[in-house]
Parts: C-alpha cells; structure tokens; sequence
C-alpha cells in the first residue's frame, strides 16, 4: 500500500541578515517582492510566486550557512540587464545545461548567492 508524501512542498525559503532593512529594501526594490509580514528586526516574509521568501535577523558576527534560492525568468539576458541597471552585480558566470536550461548567480546584500534561471523550450 503506498503511503502518502512525507512532505507537502516547499513551503518557505529563508536567508539569515544583520541588517533587516537593507535586506528588505533589497528584496522589495531590486527583485519587486511584496512584502507580507515584518516582525521587527527578527523575521520578515516577501512573496516570491507560490513560494515565501523570509529573512531572519541576527545580531551574530558570523551569518549561519544559507541556501540558494532560484528564480525562475523568461528571458535570461533581460532579466539580468535589468537588474544590473537597478545596481546588481552578476559574479561574471553564466551556466548552461545543455538543451535544458541557462543560469547565473548574484547576491543580496548578505552576501546570499541568488540564481536566475531560464528554461530551455
């Protein structure tokens, strides 16, 4: 008898931050991700598509590790163009799985590492 998923899906990705504001205003300016709920300097959660994107604050010297979070564009060329002029720097790399996908990476203010990913056909 199959028994049922241990999980349901992705339900939020967060990024730890020493500065809640800058990342905020980063999240919200630069990538246009509404923000739907700030507690302060200790969490805030944006709207990324049908998945949240939080920010957990933290006084620390060091930030704990952190993930990657992946956006998903059309136009691979465009959307980094676009940042760029919004002041995003690209860490000079773009990746292609052949036949599948091209993807580069930046980061937030933190120092998080942020891919732009676009699907082949």
């Amino acid at each position: 008898m199959p028994t049922a998923a241990p999980t349901e899906g992705i339900d939020h990705v967060y990024y730890w931050t020493r500065d809640m504001d800058r990342a905020v205003a980063f999240y919200r300016e630069v990538l246009e991700l509404p923000l739907t709920q700030r507690a302060g300097n200790e969490w805030a959660e944006l709207q990324a598509g049908a998945v949240r994107l939080a920010l957990h604050g933290t006084e620390g010297a060091e930030l704990p590790s952190s993930g990657t979070v992946v956006f998903r564009v059309n136009d691979l060329d465009e959307a980094r163009w676009v940042l760029q002029q919004r002041g995003v720097t690209f860490d000079g790399h773009e990746s292609e799985v052949s036949g599948f996908a091209r993807f580069t990476t930046f980061h937030d203010p933190d120092g998080n590492p942020i891919q732009l990913i676009e699907y082949l056909s």
